[in-house]
This record gives C-alpha cells, structure tokens and sequence, in this order.
C-alpha cells in the first residue's frame, strides 16, 4: 500500500509523504512506536528495491554513495567512474557495489541516474550515454553546480523526470542537508522516490530552482564557512592555553551544542543568546567584538558571493 494512503486510528498521513523523516517523526510522537516501524518498514522497501547508478565518485560522489552503501537501505548500488583504483576501494570497503568504468553500461536498467561530475563535464558525460537512457521510465539527477533541469531537458533532447539536487559532504554521515528542484513534468511518485532516495544522507528540502544556489551557499559551500568558524575558535583556544586537540574539542561540543538546543527549543538564535548574556557580562563584549569586525555582515557577504 503507498505510504500517502496510509491510515491508522482514523489519522491520515496523506501530508506526511513530503519527506522520509518528516513522516518518521509524526509516527513516533503523534501516533505510536509500532506504526512507526511498519512505517520504517514500508520506506525501507521502497528504497531497497530502487536500482540506483551514480556516475562520479569523487568528493561529493563519494559521500552520497558511502551514505547510501552504509545505511543498508538500498540493495542494487551501481557505480561508475573513469578511475580504476578508486572503484577497487569502493569496492573493497562496500563489497555489495557494483562497479563500472562504463558508463553507458551503467545507466541500463537503472531506477534513478544520479550524475555527479564536474559540471564542465556534464554535457560530455549526458552525450555519451544518452542514447542508452530510458527518459519515459528512468529518474536522472543533476548534482552538478548550476547545472539545472532545464540544461538536462536540452542536452538530453526532451523532457522527463529531471531533477537538480545540491547536498553536502556530511552526506557520508547521514547529516547532508540536500535542495531538490524539480522539472516541470516531474510526477509525484518521481518526487517521492528522490525524496526517499536523499533523506537516507540527511535532511532535505524541495525548492523552486532558483533557491537551489542560495541553498548551495548555506549548506554545500556554507560547511565550509562553518569549519573556518571552527578553525578560528580552536586558534583563538590554544592562544588562551588549550592544546589544540582540547581546542578542537571544546570548539566542537560548543557547536554541537547550539545546534542541539536550537533543535530541542525552536528557539531563534537570539533568543538563545539572551539566556547567556548578562548586562556588564564578558558575553556581550565579546559578541561586540564580533560587531565592531563585521561578522554578521562578513558571513552574510560570503554566502551571497557565489551568486555573483
């Protein structure tokens, strides 16, 4: 039974098949425990019987397939890449991979063709196997940068089930934070599947195509931004005393920190801030400090200069 047909108790779920973890959630703390497996169970399958092909195994590539091949929840993984050596590694470290340097091979009979290559390469990679895809039956996904659905549908010389997603490398761990855009003839089963498909890596988000890049800002590049926060943290320690892996660990339980209470409470940051700062305290000088530099607006600065 599709999971947006589900009823139990008279509680419809129809709303809830937006994203995998959403769904999760309200079975466990709105309905009870044991629809909440069924419903665990259900998603499982439907993700377990996908046959996926990932062609680009690099950075980015890497992460999602390690994030895919480690939660078990996918059976039939095919990658590809023109790198031998880096496939023998997949393939030492996740045994259940299926392995190609051929593309074109790879794609056949594939579910959902994920592309993730530089984006200079994408029209190469598209020419080359784009006689071998099934556009009425087959998902393909552009994890390309600016590489969109619309450039799909042009190269590929139709319209289909396109989508162009942008994670991060946390993918590896199950905390990527993905934007979906969709095509304009994408199906709501099609929606559902690539849902699904990123949830497993992490959260997700489905937006309009052109919040895609702003999305990639925040979340693909931003990781980045949020590890040189980090490295300033940790240096800012050890000119204090720390050694730098006491640094490293009290920057690090001080980040997760703040993501946890922000989670539990809903809370806006502010609000956060105002329960650690007392009038005259050494908070509020050294959160001026960070005014008088222009944090706020260097941050903001850094997100908006890869829209440029």
């Amino acid at each position: 039974m599709p999971i947006d047909t589900l009823l139990y108790n008279n509680v419809h779920i129809s709303s809830l098949h937006k994203t995998r973890k959403s769904a999760i959630y309200f079975a466990e703390s709105a309905v009870c425990r044991n629809f909440a497996t069924k419903l665990h169970i259900l998603i499982e399958l439907n993700t377990k019987n996908m046959r996926l092909t990932v062609i680009g195994a690099g950075n980015m590539g890497g992460a999602l397939i390690k994030g895919w091949a480690k939660s078990g929840k996918i059976d039939n993984i095919t990658v590809a890449d023109k790198n031998e050596a880096l496939l023998a590694q997949f393939k030492k470290d996740y045994p259940a991979l299926n392995i190609t340097t051929d593309n074109v091979e790879a794609v056949k009979g594939a579910d959902i063709v994920v592309l993730v290559v530089k984006p200079w390469l994408m029209k190469m990679v598209l020419a080359e196997v784009k006689h071998a895809l099934d556009l009425d039956k087959q998902i393909i996904v552009s994890d390309a940068a600016n590489f969109t659905t619309g450039m799909l549908a042009e190269e590929l010389g139709a319209d289909g089930q396109f989508f162009y997603v942008i994670p991060n490398i946390a993918a590896e761990f199950g905390a990527s934070m993905s934007f979906i855009a969709k095509a304009p003839a994408v199906t709501d089963e099609s929606l559902k599947a690539v849902e699904e498909l990123y949830a497993i890596d992490g959260d997700t988000i489905v937006v309009a195509e052109n919040l895609v890049g702003p999305g990639m800002m925040m979340a693909s590049c931003g990781i980045a931004y949020v590890m040189r926060y980090i490295r300033a943290q940790m240096e800012g320690g050890c000119e204090m005393g720390f050694y730098p892996q006491q640094a490293k660990q009290i920057a690090l339980q001080t980040m997760q920190g703040a993501v946890s209470l922000l989670k539990a409470t809903g809370w806006h940051p502010e609000e956060a801030i105002d329960k650690v700062t007392t009038p005259g305290g050494v908070t509020i000088k050294g959160l001026n400090e960070l005014d008088h530099a222009g944090f706020n607006s260097a941050v903001i600065r850094s997100l908006k200069a890869g829209l440029k």
